[in-house]
C-alpha cells in the first residue's frame, strides 16, 4: 500500500456514509458554497424529523399507559433523534473538522519512515475492524427491520386499515400510504447510516491522533539515544525537543477540538444508548413471557439491535480508552529513556514533556463523565438496573 491507498483504507466506511448523509467535512469544498452536499443534509434530516420521529411521538402519546408499547415506539424516535443530533452537530462545527481532516491527511503524506507509516496503519486496522463490526450489526438489524415491516405492509395491504413502517393510521390513501411507507424507509436508513457514520469518524480521528502519540515518543526516545551516543550535540538536541514539544501542543489541542465538538452530543449519545439497551433487553424479556410463538425473524432482529447498541457505545469507549492511555504513555516514555546518561540541563528540558502530559487527554459525556472501557461495564450495568425497575413496573 502506499500512503493515499492507507489514507482511503482509514477513512473509507465512514467517509461515504457520511458524504450521502451531506455531513462530510471535505477540506476541498468551502463551507460558503450551496452544494449537494447540503442538500442531502437538509433532505435526510427532514425525512426523519417529519416521517420517523414525529409519528413515534404522536404513537407514544396515544399509548400513555401501556408500558410495553410505549417502550416499542420511543425505540426509533430514541435513535432518530441521536441521529439528527450528531449530524447537525458535525455540520455545526464543519471548519474545525475540516482542518483535522487536513492534519490527517498531511500526516499520512508525510509520515518519513516506514514505522510511523505502519504504527499508523495499526492503528487504523483496530479503528477500521470496529467501524466493520458495527457495520455488520447495523446491517443486519436494517435488513430485518425491512423484513418485518414489508411482512406487515403485505399483511395489511388489503385491510381497511394499513399499517406503515412507522404507524401513523392517519394516512391511508394510495398513492400517499404507498410513498409514506417508502419515506419512511429512508428515514430508517437515514437514522441507522448517522449513527454509524459519525460513531465511526470519531473513533478514527481518535485512534489516529493515538498514533501520532506513539510517533511522537518513538521519535522522542530516538533523539535521545543519538545524545547519548553523541551523534548529535546539546544544541540540535534542544532544537529536535522543541519539534517534538510543538507537535505534541499541536496532537493534544486536536483532541481536545475533538472533545470541544463531540462532547455535548456523547453526552445525549452515552444517556441514549444506556435506554436503548435497557429497553431493548425489556421488549425481549416482553416477548418471551408474554407470548411463546415468539417470530424467530423478530427474536434475531431484536439480537441485532442489542449487538449494534452494544457496539456502538464500546466503538467510544476503546477509542477514548487508548488515547487515555497513549497521552500518559509520553511522560513514562520519559522516564523509561536515557535521561540518565545526558547532562542535568538538558535533562530538565524533559519535564516540559512530562507536566503536558500529566493530564491525560480524554473523550467526555459532556464533562460529566470520560469514556472509557470501565464506563462501558458501568452502561451495561445501569441498563440492566433500569431493567429490573421497568420489569417491577410491569409486574
Amino acid at each position: 500500500m502506499n500512503n493515499l491507498s492507507d489514507l482511503n483504507y482509514a477513512l473509507i466506511l465512514s467517509r461515504q456514509c457520511m458524504r450521502i448523509l451531506g455531513i462530510w467535512p471535505d477540506p476541498s469544498v468551502s463551507l460558503n458554497v450551496f452544494r449537494r452536499s447540503k442538500i442531502g443534509f437538509m433532505l435526510a434530516t427532514f425525512i426523519m424529523g417529519i416521517y420517523v420521529i414525529t409519528p413515534q411521538i404522536i404513537n407514544v402519546i396515544r399509548a400513555w399507559g401501556n408500558v410495553s408499547r410505549m417502550v416499542e415506539l420511543f425505540l426509533a424516535c430514541n435513535f432518530s433523534l441521536m441521529a439528527i443530533s450528531k449530524m447537525a452537530i458535525t455540520r455545526y462545527h464543519g471548519k474545525k473538522l475540516r482542518m483535522l481532516i487536513t492534519s490527517i491527511m498531511t500526516d499520512w503524506m508525510t509520515s518519513k519512515s516506514n514505522s510511523e507509516r505502519n504504527t499508523m496503519l495499526k492503528l487504523a486496522r483496530s479503528g477500521r475492524s470496529l467501524s466493520f463490526g458495527y457495520l455488520i450489526a447495523v446491517m443486519g438489524t436494517l435488513m430485518l427491520g425491512y423484513f418485518l415491516r414489508f411482512m406487515i405492509f403485505l399483511k395489511t395491504l388489503h385491510q381497511p386499515r394499513r399499517q406503515l413502517y412507522y404507524r401513523f393510521d392517519y394516512i391511508q390513501s394510495s398513492p400517499y400510504f404507498e410513498i409514506t411507507w417508502f419515506l419512511q424507509i429512508f428515514g430508517a436508513t437515514y437514522a441507522v447510516l448517522g449513527n454509524y457514520s459519525v460513531d465511526s469518524f470519531i473513533s478514527t480521528l481518535v485512534l489516529h491522533i493515538c498514533g501520532q502519540l506513539i510517533n511522537l515518543r518513538t521519535t522522542l526516545n530516538n533523539l535521545i539515544d543519538s545524545l547519548v551516543n553523541r551523534s548529535i550535540c546539546s544544541s540540535k538536541f534542544r532544537k529536535g525537543l522543541t519539534a517534538i514539544v510543538i507537535r505534541h501542543e499541536y496532537l493534544i489541542s486536536n483532541a481536545k477540538t475533538i472533545d470541544n465538538c463531540y462532547s455535548s452530543v456523547l453526552f445525549m449519545h452515552m444517556l441514549g444508548a444506556s435506554l436503548q439497551l435497557c429497553l431493548v433487553t425489556f421488549q425481549v424479556f416482553t416477548l418471551l413471557m408474554d407470548n411463546l410463538n415468539v417470530s424467530p425473524i423478530k427474536v434475531f432482529f431484536l439480537a441485532f439491535y442489542i449487538s449494534m447498541v452494544l457496539t456502538q457505545l464500546y466503538v467510544y469507549c476503546y477509542a477514548a480508552e487508548r488515547l487515555l492511555e497513549e497521552s500518559t504513555n509520553m511522560a513514562y516514555g520519559v522516564y523509561e529513556c536515557k535521561w540518565y546518561d545526558i547532562s542535568p540541563k538538558d535533562a530538565k528540558d524533559l519535564m516540559l514533556i512530562v507536566y503536558r502530559s500529566a493530564i491525560p487527554l480524554k473523550l467526555t459525556a459532556g464533562k460529566f463523565g470520560t469514556f472509557s472501557l470501565e464506563l462501558f461495564g458501568i452502561a451495561v450495568k445501569t441498563s440492566m438496573g433500569y431493567l429490573s425497575a421497568l420489569l417491577t413496573i410491569r409486574e
